[in-house]
């Protein structure tokens, strides 16, 4: 019996060490540089703002900002300092509370700040740095030889409007590093931070379709490289495609008489890490995916991501628990195509020339206009969890349900919050493109 006594601590300690082995995580050298998990604690989350005549997104602005304020610190940044004087009323107007916000002059500051802006690192030596990765508008090139079928003059001539302000766009995530003190580490490949999908222990999610759409001349090899070293992973997933109702650029034919506009697939609008080994991926049932074509180009689209996560490991070589999370009923409006739109108001409608000539549309036409809807557009800070809710809109109040329980399952201790954002969303983005998290700095 003596024995037996004696070897059971010895039993218990080669267990532990066993298991302790088992759950042993990557950890980054002091100095090294890598982007946190969205749900790591915040110092700030910063918004974009521009003119909005046409967008009308200001009362959802306000409504973030209101939601935010009690939670983390609120940073804003305007192009000029008109503008900056202008929102400020703007936003007193909405009854937003601004003491303590902080408001930044950043020329060619435009509204999605995430794709833009600074995407943020951190080091254990309590450090900070910001990616700065290349800008094009989207792959502004790319949808521009489409729709001008080669030409050099009208592709040349289209990608020179506007181009200063483009190139001052492209500077706003340097003068946010800054105006924080952070490191800056360049890049030549171009990306957005609504691309960008981390664990925070080196693995990364990127969608091929707006990688190499934006980066056609370099390699895999070297467009891997140049993501493990600006943003410190070691490990990447790649999907293959994005939502169908998240089409490249403004205005595109999705099918048939289906339209819309986005960036070509964001992964900020259909998988996302909930924790470092849970990955939440957009879906549709096999009882919806022929409702309408876009369920069922979305329905084979998360089927073949799926396929690739179920494969898929992490950066320690382990297998992801994949939870299916159901996008909102399809939301259409149905618009006239016209020959111009009116320069400062509001209207759904589209103008013909807007379409690359493979999808042309004619003066007159009735089509269904879809929005960029998905409840992956959501922001995670400290103690909240931003969703967009669509059950006003006519979308199942019994999945958004299902989706709360999944958000208060994966984030527990965390408040979680849906209101209306749809506006953004007709314009291709939604919460998360509107805001940006700078993370606490951290000491190992």
């Amino acid at each position: 019996m003596k024995h037996k006594i004696k070897r059971v601590p010895f039993l218990l300690s080669l267990i532990i060490l066993f298991f302790a082995c088992g759950r042993k995580e990557t950890k980054f050298p002091a100095e090294t540089f890598y982007m946190p998990a969205e749900w790591e604690t915040h110092e700030a989350v910063w918004l974009g703002w521009e003119k909005d005549s046409t967008q009308r997104f200001y009362p959802s602005i306000g409504k973030i900002i209101t939601t935010l304020k009690p939670h983390v610190a609120v940073k804003i940044a305007f192009d000029n300092d008109s503008l900056k004087q202008t929102a400020i009323t703007k936003l007193i107007e909405l009854g937003v509370d601004t003491t303590g916000i902080k408001m930044y002059v950043m020329p060619g500051e435009r509204y999605w700040i995430r794709d833009h802006g600074a995407a943020f690192l951190v080091n254990g030596k309590g450090e900070l740095a910001v990616a700065d990765f290349s800008w094009d508008s989207y792959g502004l090139p790319g949808f521009l030889d489409l729709k001008y079928e080669g030409n050099k003059d009208s592709i040349n001539a289209a990608w020179n409007k506007n181009l200063v302000f483009r190139l001052k766009t492209g500077s706003v995530d340097s003068l946010m590093a800054v105006a924080e003190g952070a490191k800056i580490i360049k890049t030549q490949v171009i990306h957005e931070g609504g691309a960008i999908e981390v664990n925070g222990k080196g693995t990364l999610i990127l969608c091929e379709a707006t990688v190499f759409q934006r980066n056609p001349t370099l390699s895999r090899e070297t467009i891997e490289s140049e993501f493990k070293r600006v943003l410190g992973v070691s490990n990447i997933i790649w999907m293959k495609e994005g939502l169908a109702d998240d089409p490249h650029h403004f205005f595109r034919r999705i099918s048939g008489n289906y339209i819309g506009g986005g960036t070509g697939g964001h992964t900020d609008e259909f998988v996302r890490f909930a924790n470092p080994t849970t990955i939440l991926l957009a879906w549709v049932d096999e009882a919806e995916k022929d409702l309408d074509p876009i369920s069922r180009m979305n329905y084979e689209r998360m089927n073949e991501n799926y396929e690739i996560l179920q494969n898929a490991k992490d950066q320690d070589g382990k297998p992801f628990t994949i939870i299916k999370v159901p996008l909102p009923d399809l939301i259409t409006q149905e618009v006239v195509v016209r020959e111009a739109l009116k320069k400062d108001g509001f209207t759904f409608d589209v103008k013909a020339e807007s379409f690359i000539p493979s999808e042309a549309v004619q003066v007159g036409d009735t089509l269904l206009r879809v929005p960029a809807a998905s409840y992956f557009n959501y922001l995670v800070t400290n103690g909240l969890v931003l969703l967009p809710s669509y059950t006003a809109m006519g979308s199942s109040k019994e999945k958004e349900e299902a989706v709360r329980e999944i958000f208060e399952e994966q984030f527990p201790g965390r408040k979680i919050v849906f209101f209306e954002g749809l506006m953004q969303n007709w314009y291709g983005g939604g919460i998360h493109c509107s805001t940006q998290q700078q993370p606490k700095r951290i000491t190992n």
